[in-house]
């Protein structure tokens, strides 16, 4: 086995993964890894619930099967053989980062489906350095990815400038629909609050909006070379006139359904990058329409891209995660993002050269 912790290229073999969390997002990685069992290898799995502790991983997923693996605290997993954990426990970096680092020092690539941990150095930049640090030291890579950030609003837009010599501007929008989310998401968007509440939350920091725009922001002015004089946000609460039901949460009319966010990377006085993102729980209760658009202005061509309905954003971040894993774990060691690796693809056989 090599220091990166893969099996040699000669004798392919399933990649032994870890699941910390088991939320939302992290119970469906935990299901979409199983049914790719003969591409990995489901060794352990974590739950903050204390409730999930000891029980079989197919009995806490409801997937009707024993799977052998016995849930345990989060803790716990870094005492686990394992090639690469992935982590689904938080959108931010600071919190995600005791863990992390505990991962690598004991040997383990790690996913994190972390928002920030898209573009970890934008908001956190020691504990960015501190984990470069680490996974060079222990020999392995640390990537943050998602659907977005990760993919529609960063990744996708970066590979489409591929086909032009110059680009002006890019705008683009994702209106997608919030329902397959969990606690955590529908707290930061303010999903089921009041209005006053919602402002109250802004002000306090308990209501984020989007969390990942900063760092989608940054990542395509870097790649491109742009310097931002300013980066601009605002979120404004979309309210509901109909009632809405998601497993996590209640909206009647008059309250908050999600969050209007936007943000202009600045330029010479002139947005240079727009992005918007109205999310929101069953918009189609509404007749709104979902999908991902992206504009494209260069200096001879343009590109106007629209996908409708939306990638879904709950199947599409829980993929991103898992078909991640060849990437990471042939990348060099250190902290990466989806700038340092090959494109994503579908993770549906084990390569071998």
């Amino acid at each position: 086995m090599t220091s990166k912790g893969r099996m040699d290229n000669a004798v392919p073999d399933r990649k032994r993964v870890v699941v910390a969390g088991l939320g939302a997002m992290g119970s469906g990685i935990a299901r979409l890894l199983l049914d790719k069992r003969a591409l990995v290898q489901v060794v352990g799995a974590g739950a903050a619930r204390p409730d999930k502790h000891g029980r079989d991983l197919g009995e806490v997923l409801g997937t009707g099967e024993m799977t052998g693996v016995a849930v345990t605290s989060i803790g716990e997993l870094a005492d686990i053989e394992a090639d690469i954990v992935i982590q689904a426990t938080t959108s931010f970096t600071r919190e995600a980062f005791p863990d992390i680092m505990q991962f690598v020092r004991s040997g383990k690539n790690v996913i994190s489906i972390a928002e920030e941990m898209s573009y970890p150095h934008v908001t956190e930049p020691l504990l960015a350095k501190d984990m470069e640090e680490a996974a060079r030291s222990n020999g392995v890579t640390i990537l943050g990815t998602g659907v977005n950030p990760g993919f529609i609003l960063d990744t996708l837009i970066l590979t489409l400038t591929g086909s032009f010599g110059n680009v002006l501007s890019i705008r683009a929008s994702r209106i997608n629909d919030l329902s397959p989310f969990g606690h955590g998401v529908m707290k930061t968007q303010g999903v089921g609050a009041t209005p006053e509440e919602f402002r109250k939350g802004l002000d306090e920091g308990s209501i984020t909006g989007h969390i990942g725009f900063l760092q989608s922001v940054h990542m395509i002015a870097d790649a491109l070379g742009w310097d931002l004089d300013e980066v601009i946000e605002t979120r404004e609460p979309i309210i509901s006139r109909v009632h809405r039901k998601t497993p996590h949460v209640t909206v009647e009319p008059g309250m908050v359904a999600g969050c209007n966010h936007s943000v202009k990377g600045m330029s010479k006085g002139e947005p240079v990058i727009v992005l918007e993102h109205p999310q929101q729980v069953h918009p189609q209760l509404e007749g709104v329409e979902t999908g991902d658009y992206i504009k494209i202005q260069g200096d001879s061509s343009s590109v106007d891209m629209a996908i409708r309905p939306e990638i879904p954003g709950g199947i599409g971040t829980i993929s991103m995660a898992v078909n991640m894993i060849p990437q990471v774990l042939e990348a060099p060691a250190g902290l990466v993002t989806m700038l340092d690796l090959p494109f994503p693809r579908a993770f549906m056989k084990i390569k071998v050269r």
